[in-house]
C-alpha cells in the first residue's frame, strides 16, 4: 500500500526546527492526526476545527497510530541533512532548481509540484521549501508522505 502524501504551509521563520515543533503542536492539538481524523483533508483549513487532541501527548498519538502513522506532520521529530524516517530535509538544490526553473520558489509554483514532491519523498519521511514573494521569505512547506 502506498502511502498517504500531505503538506502545509506556515508563516516562514528562520529556525525550521521551530517551525516544524510549532506545527507540530497545533495540529496535534486541533486533533488532526491519524487516529482521530483517519485521513486529513490537505490544504489543512485554518477556519474549521478540528476534534481536539485525543491522546495526551504526541508521542502517545504516534504510538496510537500503529503502523499506519499519523498521516501527518505529527510523524515528522525532527530536521535533519540526510532522509531518515521521522525526518524533514530540506529539498535538494538539484531538485529544486529542477521543479521551479532556478527561480525562487513561490506559494503559486508550489501548487503545480505537490504531486511530484510526494513522489519524490519516502514513506516516513518529510521535505521542506522556503517559498518567496519577491525577495524575500515569506513561507515555509513542509510535504511528506505518510507510512502507509
Amino acid at each position: 500500500m502506498a502511502g498517504e502524501a500531505w503538506y502545509y504551509v506556515v508563516p516562514f521563520q528562520p529556525d525550521v526546527n521551530k517551525a516544524l515543533q510549532d506545527l507540530r503542536r497545533r495540529e496535534f492539538e486541533a486533533g488532526r492526526y491519524n487516529p482521530v481524523q483517519h485521513f486529513t483533508e490537505f490544504p489543512v483549513d485554518l477556519d474549521k476545527p478540528g476534534p481536539g487532541a485525543q491522546h495526551a501527548s504526541i508521542e502517545e498519538a504516534i504510538e496510537a497510530s500503529d503502523m499506519d502513522g499519523t498521516r501527518s506532520i505529527l510523524d515528522m521529530e525532527q530536521v535533519g541533512t540526510d532522509p531518515e524516517p521521522g525526518t524533514v530535509t530540506e529539498l535538494p538544490a538539484d531538485l529544486a532548481e529542477e521543479l521551479f526553473a532556478g527561480e525562487r520558489p513561490t506559494a503559486a509554483m508550489v501548487e503545480d509540484v505537490l504531486a511530484v514532491l510526494g513522489q519524490l519523498v519516502e514513506r516516513g519521511q518529510g521535505v521542506y521549501v522556503v517559498l518567496y514573494q519577491g525577495d524575500a521569505p515569506s513561507e515555509t512547506l513542509f510535504a511528506g508522505v505518510s507510512w502507509d
